[in-house]
């Protein structure tokens, strides 16, 4: 792996746990969380070392949750792009996503595909990758589906119909709340790993700079601490 060829993936966990504890709406946990976000993507930005970041935003299992919740979590990812597009398209940060589109609002569908074209790709050092109604084995049903008719089914054809084939196999992934399971995350993008247990969502940063830019194992970080991904 080159230097400056990391790629690193956060599962932003605990956060109804958070506002639990504080005696809040589940939603609070996420509003939290969100206002880590653009300080972290700047910084991978802004790295020498990394060049995809990819940040599991919701998954398709998430809509088992409470209507009220899901609405709240679709509200705050539509005021996210909102708020964040103008700085990710002037920092040249290409935006891509994975998961379906067809269960999203007309308004947030129509704000992403936006989002999408702003940067190319090939005009820019480094992609900001946001898996939203993302599932892992949902992925893989899709690519199949991309398939032709008839078409031998093997692990090379799978990962051609993947959502971004073109993106680098995930080296590291962040995964708050001390939980050891990649939850249905990626399978084709992230089969090597090694578990690492003790990051809190307050020492990212600390662990970004000794873990990611010191190392080039592929390795799970997880940990305690409010960032969601939790049941």
């Amino acid at each position: 792996m080159s230097a400056q060829s990391l790629h690193l993936a956060l599962i932003p966990d605990g956060n109804r746990r958070w506002a639990k504890e504080h005696g809040l709406m589940p939603w609070k946990g996420h509003e939290q969380s969100a206002k880590n976000f653009r300080s972290i993507v700047e910084w991978c930005a802004k790295s020498d070392r990394i060049s995809t970041l990819t940040f599991w935003a919701f998954s398709t299992e998430n809509w088992k949750r409470d209507p009220d919740e899901v609405k709240k979590l679709m509200d705050i990812f539509e005021q996210g792009i909102r708020r964040e597009r103008a700085s990710l398209k002037e920092r040249k940060i290409h935006v891509a996503h994975s998961g379906r589109t067809d269960r999203l609002s007309p308004s947030l569908k129509t704000l992403m595909e936006e989002a999408l074209l702003d940067t190319p790709r090939e005009q820019s050092t480094f992609t900001l990758h946001v898996a939203l109604d993302y599932g892992g084995k949902d992925e893989v049903v899709r690519a199949i589906g991309r398939m032709k008719s008839g078409a031998d089914v093997t692990e090379e054809t799978v990962r051609a119909h993947l959502d971004h084939p073109e993106l680098p196999d995930i080296d590291l992934i962040i995964r708050t709340s001390g939980e050891h399971r990649t939850s249905n995350f990626f399978l084709c993008s992230c089969g090597r790993l090694r578990m690492r247990s003790g990051c809190f969502w307050r020492s990212i940063f600390r662990i970004l700079r000794k873990k990611i830019l010191r190392r080039r194992s592929r390795i799970l970080i997880s940990g305690n601490g409010a960032s969601g991904h939790d049941q």
